[in-house]
């Protein structure tokens, strides 16, 4: 049986090797959420239920290996509504939509799954509710994601982007007395934090969320990185660059003290000169990231004498969502 060793407080690590010279640093929790989780298995369900082809409204998840195996399944990625036939079957991707975009899906008479992660989901619900009660809402995100659009689609006449602490100063309201934040899911915690410090700089009266906004599954992963990250002189996160919570990991890890840190969505994109001069290498992934990519890189990294594995355990995570309704009936047959 392999040893294990609290080091920190909430931190347990297991040895597969030795514990000098060259080793690898594993975080756990990393890889699939349960909102990701839901998602794929959405459209792998879908696919055996209805048979290709499916369409699905932009990326189901963000990770170029997904999107490329669903691909050769028969999946068709579009960027609107108006790509798919009318009458034809669409997905709505983890992200969520806006109501615009189901209002133009009913108009093509398109049969939909919505396959939004219920944890979107909660942040499109109290946009509608603090909309309803005409607060200004500030919404934090990154301008252009998918996810924030489809928030900022339920009130689009109360949500004002936030995309940072700089983006503060030039935030106006109504009401400063009637004034909330909200934010993206998959940000990272310390920058939102910041963000909502210097908004309520401005904003002395400004309301909190019922419930916070992140998500679990971005907080432990990042939590995970800033526990090996000082001891590293390399972290490696496996990961797509348009994964918003994959890029915050590389800026925690960089923030936490590590060395160096790299974004890949493939072992074979791990440059070798990286590895130059390293003693100790951490090993993550983002949230939409199979577990076969992070297995791909460590083969590669105990090529190169990385054979030393230690988890870094930080939590243990066993949510699960339900499926949509339209295909329980098929996974509960299975």
């Amino acid at each position: 049986m392999a040893d294990q060793v609290t080091l920190d407080v909430g931190i347990v690590r297991t040895a597969t090797g030795g514990a000098t010279g060259k080793r690898v640093l594993l975080a756990e929790p990393r890889g699939y959420c349960a909102g990701v989780d839901r998602a794929v298995e959405t459209v792998e369900r879908a696919l055996e239920k209805h048979g290709a082809p499916i369409y699905v409204r932009k990326e189901i998840v963000h990770n170029r290996h997904v999107v490329q195996t669903l691909a050769e399944r028969g999946v068709v990625f579009v960027e609107e509504t108006d790509e798919v036939p009318i009458g034809g079957l669409l997905v709505f991707s983890a992200h969520g939509v806006s109501p615009a975009v189901h209002r133009s899906a009913a108009e093509r008479e398109l049969r939909t799954i919505d396959a939004t992660c219920p944890l979107v989901t909660k942040v499109h619900q109290e946009a509608k509710r603090f909309a309803r009660d005409d607060y200004d809402i500030l919404l934090i995100g990154h301008e252009g994601h998918e996810e924030v659009e489809g928030t900022a689609g339920e009130a689009p006449d109360h949500v004002r982007l936030v995309d940072g602490p700089d983006a503060v100063d030039a935030v106006t309201v109504r009401d400063e007395s009637k004034v909330v934040w909200l934010s993206q899911t998959t940000l990272s915690v310390d920058e939102t934090m910041a963000t909502v410090a210097r908004l309520r700089e401005r904003f002395p009266d400004l309301q909190d969320p019922p419930s916070d906004d992140i998500c679990y599954a971005t907080q432990n992963r990042q939590v995970a990185v800033k526990a090996m990250a000082a001891e590293c002189d390399l972290v490696i996160v496996v990961g797509s660059r348009n994964s918003s919570n994959s890029v915050r990991l590389v800026e925690v890890a960089l923030g936490a003290g590590a060395g160096a840190a790299h974004l890949v969505d493939y072992a074979r994109e791990v440059d070798p000169a990286w590895l130059a001069g390293v003693a100790t290498i951490g090993v993550t992934s983002g949230a939409s990231v199979p577990e076969i990519l992070v297995r791909g890189v460590l083969d590669l990294l105990a090529e190169h004498g990385f054979g030393s594995v230690l988890p870094v355990t930080t939590a243990n995570e066993t949510l699960v969502f339900a499926l949509p309704r339209e295909l329980r009936e098929a996974r509960a047959q299975r």
